[in-house]
């Protein structure tokens, strides 16, 4: 077969990594992957492990990307994929746009992934638009029933994002790397080290995670936090107000801004605890999964599809949403006495993640 991924641009992210990692798998199984994107930093990965990309801006939330309707069609009539897959609302839309005036009996087959709780109107509705459409996880299944009543619900498919736990498990720093990070980080000598993982941006918890920070600190605890993760053009000002917030709060010199990190996992075995403390439910966390793979306590809120991994591989890091005590008593749980992770398996594994997604393509091109 040949597979078309449309989505705005490769940079970071889970949806990115998927989207590589899933052309990757169909790649080494002997088929066609493209993807289509704007572009960004994960391009060169894409390309090494076989599969093609074609540039196109299909990433502008305007009204001017629908002039790359007709742009889209052309590639599509000229490459004659099986199958056209879409992972985000404005890709979605062109998409979507593109095929439903394609001739019927040679155009691909259309699947959808709803990888998030988008807003429930119109504009979110064109991520239920596939012939089979891709819950990430029971929450996200839940919400689509929920909200998009017009979607029969034999077309949905859950599939949770899926890890490679071996290469997880065996992800030990090398000594080189151990060296440089020490030599860079000094502060973190004799500190129980906590990482929040995630892009800046006001939904993620910053302020929870600093509040938990400080309060571990009064407590006689000595804690130093990590928060790595890309900060946007437009996430400056949010950036700075969370440089005040900690030297109001008194742990200044008790948080480090890693920024965007391609030794995340090496980054997380190093660390006491990582939490997840997003203030809207999660539709899976990808994050949460990698940590647990290499047996990190993990505390978040129990909400969402952060919530089913904790149930599943980590009860005791679950925490009430919002509840500031109880996720102050479990992280100190957490560093006083962990406990290990169950070890992460089938459905929630890359090679299943990506098999179960073949799958679907393969029902539908019959």
């Amino acid at each position: 077969m040949k597979v078309v991924q449309i989505l705005p641009e490769l940079n970071a992210g889970g949806v990115e990594r998927g989207t590589v990692e899933l052309a990757a798998f169909l790649v080494d199984r002997g088929h066609e992957a493209v993807v289509i994107s704007n572009g960004g930093r994960m391009v060169p990965q894409l390309e090494a492990a076989g599969a093609r990309h074609i540039t196109l801006p299909v990433h502008r939330k305007s009204p001017v990307s629908l002039l790359q309707v007709g742009s889209l069609r052309k590639i599509l009539r000229q490459e004659r994929p099986d199958i056209l897959h879409f992972r985000s609302r404005v890709p979605g839309w062109l998409a979507w746009w593109a095929w439903r005036r394609m001739d019927p009996h040679s155009r691909p087959a259309l699947v959808s992934t709803v990888h998030g709780f988008y807003s429930v109107n119109r504009y979110s509705a064109v991520m239920t638009k596939g012939e089979r459409v891709v819950a990430v996880s029971r929450s996200i299944e839940t919400y689509i029933i929920e909200n998009y009543p017009q979607v029969p619900p034999e077309r949905i498919r859950v599939v949770p994002r899926g890890i490679n736990p071996g290469l997880h498990a065996s992800r030990q720093p090398s000594p080189e790397w151990l060296r440089e990070w020490q030599a860079a980080h000094p502060q973190l000598l004799d500190k129980r080290v906590l990482l929040l993982p995630g892009r800046i941006t006001r939904l993620k918890g910053h302020e929870e995670f600093f509040g938990l920070l400080a309060a571990l600190k009064a407590g006689g605890m000595p804690v130093h936090g990590l928060v790595a993760g890309d900060t946007h053009p437009k996430k400056r000002a949010y950036l700075e107000e969370l440089h005040r917030l900690a030297a109001t709060l008194g742990i200044a010199g008790d948080v480090t801004f890693l920024g965007n990190r391609a030794d995340l996992r090496e980054i997380m075995t190093v660390c006491d605890a990582v939490c997840a403390l997003s203030k809207q439910p999660e539709s899976f966390g990808r994050t949460v999964i990698e940590a647990l793979a290499l047996g990190r306590p993990v505390v978040g809120f129990a909400c969402g599809g952060v919530g089913e991994l904790l149930e599943t591989f980590y009860p005791a890091g679950r925490v009430t949403p919002g509840d500031r005590a109880e996720l102050l008593e479990k992280t100190r749980a957490a560093l006083r006495s962990p406990q290990r992770p169950a070890p992460v398996g089938p459905p929630f594994t890359l090679e299943a993640m990506c098999t179960a997604t073949l799958s679907i393509y393969q029902d539908l091109v019959g």
